[in-house]
């Protein structure tokens, strides 16, 4: 049996197992077919509210300043462009034809078919994703960005996404998933393996804008080889009624060193489980998992887990809520599992409201209420990213600040 059999065979098995967390999604309440078939486009040549809406999510029409662009709409690549020979850019349906050998080593490697139901149905639709290669060496001296986007009503999108950072080389991603602004209802089902080589680098950045009956369901898998360095960033900042993910980390490699930050706001009607694991398998690696989050109505279950098998394994976890509406819930679960008698982990977990004289204090100082109020919002969500590019600290920033901007902070 060939790997591409032993996948299809476990997933198929699978396709009934139920989520580990979060509601369960009825795939038969969805549309699978998308309708009619769109020509590939510039960007620049979509409506402008779709335009305006991957803006958002870092996604530039002008793409002078990305080492690539990677567009697709429902289940059709419409832009795959590459600017810096100094990477590879494909769909995953054409990396798979054109590299038989790179779907035996690293196909569902660092992501199990058969972990649940979406894995397993992504496993057996695989409809598009990108595959993205940087050669041994190579540094990537731009941003690449990508962008999943949804313009069918009902529609489930599936995608399957390889990263590949080969010895040496370095590379940031912005990668931004939306909906049509006309779009309400729809799931989106994105498997990604990423896999960091030896001295190898990744800043990923992931921003989220969903339609307001989107479900999610991210399924990640990183494997960060010696001395490799992964760097990643989620930002959602929208409405998003049910948003389950929980993403793994294996650090495999001596020196390994992860930092992942997740930013998040939950308005009314919105529920977010954002777990995520870093599992310490090699000598001397390091693991941060921070997140800051808020509910201004919503729900936010925000789950953390380090596990340190190795000598010297080092890592903190921090989850932080800020509670601006009594109809809304923070619950964090932070895990810290030690294997080894010399493994340090750490944690910290705090959720409260604003604290009136914080307000005061600015008020006293010139600033209205509602000022007040947002400057302290935007300090609780600047996160202090260590290693990030500057070009990549600057999208960040600039989606921060049109947040806070849109709902008058």
């Amino acid at each position: 049996m060939t790997k591409r059999q032993d996948v299809q065979a476990k997933a198929a098995a699978a396709l009934e197992k139920k989520a580990r967390y979060g509601a369960d999604i009825d795939f038969s309440h969805y549309v699978e077919e998308q309708q009619g078939v769109r020509q590939a486009a510039d960007p620049a040549s979509l409506p402008e509210k779709q335009r305006e809406t991957m803006a958002s999510v870092g996604f530039e029409a002008d793409a002078s300043d990305r080492a690539a662009s990677f567009m697709q709409i429902d289940h059709q690549v419409m832009q795959c462009q590459v600017q810096q020979e100094a990477l590879e850019l494909l769909s995953t349906s054409e990396a798979a034809k054109k590299y038989p050998e790179l779907v035996e080593k690293y196909w569902w490697r660092a992501m199990a078919p058969d972990a649940d139901k979406y894995t397993a149905r992504t496993a057996t639709h695989a409809e598009q994703g990108y595959f993205i290669r940087v050669r041994a060496g190579q540094k990537v001296t731009c941003p690449l960005q990508a962008c999943m986007f949804i313009s069918q009503e009902g529609l489930i999108q599936d995608v399957h996404n390889i990263i590949i950072v080969e010895p040496g080389a370095e590379l940031d991603i912005i990668s931004g998933c939306a909906t049509d602004p006309d779009v309400k209802e729809g799931v989106h089902i994105g498997v990604s393996e990423i896999y960091i080589e030896k001295d190898a680098k990744l800043s990923f950045t992931m921003i989220h804008r969903w339609g307001e009956k989107v479900s999610v369901r991210p399924r990640t898998g990183t494997i960060v080889e010696e001395n490799g360095v992964y760097l990643s960033n989620y930002i959602c900042l929208e409405k998003a009624t049910d948003v389950q993910m929980d993403p793994t980390t294996y650090l495999v490699g001596k020196g390994a060193v992860a930092r992942i930050n997740s930013i998040v706001v939950a308005p009314e009607g919105s529920n977010l489980d954002i777990g995520g694991r870093a599992i310490m398998d090699a000598e001397n690696t390091r693991a941060e998992l921070i997140a800051r989050t808020i509910s201004t109505g919503g729900q936010i279950l925000n789950r953390g887990h380090l596990l340190g098998r190795a000598p010297n394994s080092k890592a903190h976890l921090e989850c932080n809520g800020l509670l601006l509406n009594p109809k809304g819930v923070i619950h964090a679960i932070p895990e810290l599992e030690a294997r080894t008698d010399n493994a340090e982990l750490s944690h910290e977990a705090a959720v409260g409201k604003i604290a009136p004289d914080e307000i005061e204090y600015l008020m006293a100082r010139g600033l209205s209420e509602e000022e007040a109020t947002a400057t302290i919002v935007r300090g609780f969500l600047k996160v202090n990213i260590e290693g990030l590019p500057e070009a990549l600290a600057a999208e960040i920033d600039k989606t921060l600040n049109a947040f806070s901007l849109n709902k008058g902070m």
